[in-house]
């Protein structure tokens, strides 16, 4: 039986390793190429699997060697698939620049993600946890959809917005600094969800109706930051189906991130090189 529903992007990245970002109009030599998989979704599954809870994913990939690798690596990582959805045509996909000092930078196509429609709660599910990489209505429907006893956390990235109905529906809405300030800023938030804006090195903060919080980040060498925030989520989500107060979730997800960018736990982060 699930603890997390995951719904949200799968996409096969293309990472290059360079120097430097590339000017407009400069072609840059680079170091080397790694194929992740990736996507916030899949990404955000991954992180809630590896922290010990039983993950079903409900998604949408191509039928093309991607779609079928994304697929191994979900089953290597014992999460329930049988709400994604195989479909005619090319998977999501990524192609991202890193560079040596932990920069990052990607172009994202939508691919078999833009197909995804909503999702069926499995019984005794605790937390779902979406992103804004699939279409607005797909979260939309799946908010109505869930019981009151499910809680909703919602990673509102890539920016664009939000609709009143997730925030309204939303338990936990995850949020960076770009995100935060396009929904509002943290202090309106606050009075109608609580609300945790993602800092990097800073750490983070944690806003509800009794104020605002900041949680330090702790100090590490940063080798990539890539996949950090969806480190934060699904550890995140994972905990709060254990029952941890958020205080502990987001304890547990800034820690999840921490390992995860200072190269500790690479596994997590190259699931696929």
């Amino acid at each position: 039986m699930p603890d997390v529903l995951v719904m949200g992007s799968l996409h096969w990245d293309v990472v290059v390793r360079a120097d430097r970002l590339p000017a407009l109009d400069e072609t840059l030599m680079g170091r080397g190429v790694a194929y992740r998989f990736g996507g916030k979704g899949g990404n955000q599954a991954l992180a809630a699997a590896r922290a010990g809870v039983a993950v079903t994913f409900a998604g949408a990939v191509g039928d093309d060697d991607a779609g079928r690798r994304m697929l191994r690596v979900l089953d290597d990582a014992g999460i329930e698939r049988s709400a994604i959805d195989v479909r005619d045509g090319a998977s999501g996909m990524s192609v991202a620049i890193e560079t040596a000092g932990g920069e990052y930078g990607a172009v994202v196509v939508t691919g078999a993600n833009a197909a995804v429609a909503g999702a069926a709660m499995p019984r005794g599910c605790r937390v779902a946890l979406i992103q804004n990489e699939v279409p607005e209505a797909a979260n939309l429907s799946l908010a109505a959809s869930l019981p009151a006893d499910v809680a909703l956390v919602w990673n509102a990235a890539p920016a664009r917005g939000g609709p009143d109905a997730l925030l309204d529906r939303a338990d936990v809405l995850v949020v960076n600094r770009v995100e935060a300030a396009q929904m509002g800023g943290i202090d309106a938030l606050r009075r109608r969800v609580t609300v945790i804006e993602t800092l990097g090195a800073d750490g983070c903060r944690l806003g509800d109706a009794g104020g605002v919080r900041t949680f330090p980040a702790a100090p590490v060498e940063v080798v990539s930051t890539h996949g950090a925030g969806d480190a934060f989520c699904g550890t995140l989500a994972a905990a709060l189906a254990r029952g941890a107060s958020l205080d502990d979730a987001v304890a547990a997800g800034q820690a999840a991130a921490a390992r995860l960018v200072s190269g500790a736990d690479l596994a997590a982060r190259d699931a696929v090189d």
